[in-house]
């Protein structure tokens, strides 16, 4: 009897321990979602991103049974069966009969599918993706029941039939169409090939999710599994009370079910106050990374002003308006304020047509006005998730564990002048 509700005890304790995790791990993750900001594909730096978009090929597969243009797939064909079998038993007067039994279901007959890293594109620009890996959600593209009289049951499927075979087959095919709408969560990297970003399967990433839902829906199913598996583990901390009380008091379900509870409510608690400095802490992190990767851009627009300099000023050396450009690009360089010399590049470049058919001048403007609209998107991404976080330390009851360690809300980037708008050239 004392095994038996060790076992108990053990098996309850466990699965409510279990469930818990779950929870807890359900909940960090819808806060991860909340709390990342979507970026554009231009603006996509090294670190934890979400991207929304649509998926495209240079060379996109032609899936197998619908037959439509696709960034991966997967299809299989199912060849439903009636077998029958002989059954021995025994009746209710002790005695061995046989009887015949109808037995149903259905073989995988054929299987197939191609899949390969993709480009997730919006109105900024694209950025690689390699779905190996990725907790991937697909769309159904093809779906069919059909008969051996049926042009497709031989057409798409192999020839024969399995044992005790209905003649019916049903196509099943998986995938995601050139130009699905995705929301992809994940880890950024940069590409070994060439200096472009990338995101791909990562064992420190946080999540990889490639799904066609939108980031809300995401979000609300994290939602619904943590309220689920803690539903699941007050259950089993019922049982678990209940098990401890059954030698001691004659009635104990009342007293258990209080008691499992509590203590159930109690670990919770504190893995929710774990579980949400956590996130905070990550957070603040994020906000402080946002932050380096401005000046990253900016390290790179001042690069990238020397040889811009160079070549203006070899071409037209003693005109005025080329001179005044040039004194703008060094002033950058020199680690003066930021200004928006677009406006001038683009005079300069019309004024002198050869200047712009240049191609050293034309793959510089190029990076500096990417560059430009990069630097752009930095600011952007770091006052929005600034806010995020800042949003956090206000909120109740976030802001009383965020009190642990004194947190102190994040400065929004404040433009001033010429900052105030990504310059753009237009030929």
């Amino acid at each position: 009897m004392a095994q038996e509700i060790f076992g108990m005890c053990v098996l309850t304790l466990g699965g409510s321990a279990g469930c818990m995790l779950f929870a807890l791990n359900a909940g960090r993750k819808r806060r991860l979602l909340d709390d990342t900001p979507v970026s554009k594909a231009l603006g996509v730096f090294v670190g934890e991103v979400e991207l929304e978009g649509v998926c495209v090929r240079r060379d996109p597969f032609t899936s197998y049974l619908a037959e439509s243009p696709c960034v991966l797939y997967s299809w299989s064909i199912c060849e439903h069966w009636r077998r029958a079998r002989q059954e021995t038993y025994t009746d209710d007067k002790g005695r061995t009969r046989t009887r015949t039994v109808i037995d149903t279901g259905s073989d995988v007959v054929a299987s197939g599918g191609e899949t390969g890293g993709f480009y997730l594109q919006d109105e900024t620009g694209y950025v690689w993706v390699e779905p190996e890996g990725a907790d991937l959600e697909t769309n159904r593209l093809f779906d069919r029941d059909v008969e051996r009289d049926d042009p497709l049951y031989y057409g798409k499927g192999p020839d024969g039939s399995v044992e005790g075979s209905t003649g019916e087959r049903s196509f099943t095919e998986h995938g995601l169409a050139v130009g699905t709408p995705l929301f992809v969560r994940g880890r950024a990297s940069e590409r070994k090939d060439i200096v472009a970003a990338q995101i791909k399967h990562e064992a420190k990433a946080d999540m990889f999710i490639i799904t066609p839902r939108k980031e809300k829906d995401v979000s609300e199913g994290k939602a619904t599994a943590y309220i689920l598996w803690n539903l699941f583990g007050a259950v089993f901390a019922a049982g678990f009370g209940t098990v401890i009380t059954a030698a001691q008091v004659r009635n104990p379900a009342p007293l258990g079910l209080f008691i499992g509870l509590g203590l159930y409510l109690v670990a919770l608690g504190g893995g929710w106050v774990w579980m949400v400095f956590n996130s905070i802490v990550g957070l603040r992190n994020r906000v402080r990374q946002a932050q380096s990767l401005i000046d990253v851009q900016l390290k790179r627009r001042a690069d990238l002003i020397p040889p811009l300099v160079a070549c203006v000023q070899g071409f037209r050396a003693h005109e005025a308006s080329v001179q005044t450009l040039v004194a703008a690009l060094r002033a950058q360089a020199a680690g003066g304020r930021p200004a928006a010399v677009a406006p001038m590049l683009v005079a300069v470049a019309e004024q002198y047509p050869d200047l712009q058919a240049q191609a050293s001048f034309d793959e510089l403007r190029k990076n500096l006005v990417e560059t430009e609209d990069r630097i752009a998107l930095a600011r952007a991404y770091y006052n929005n998730i600034a806010t995020f976080y800042n949003t956090r330390l206000e909120r109740v009851p976030d802001r009383y564990v965020a009190g642990i360690l004194n947190m102190e809300p994040e400065a929004l980037f404040q433009a001033e002048g010429f900052e105030r708008q990504a310059q753009k050239l237009v030929f």
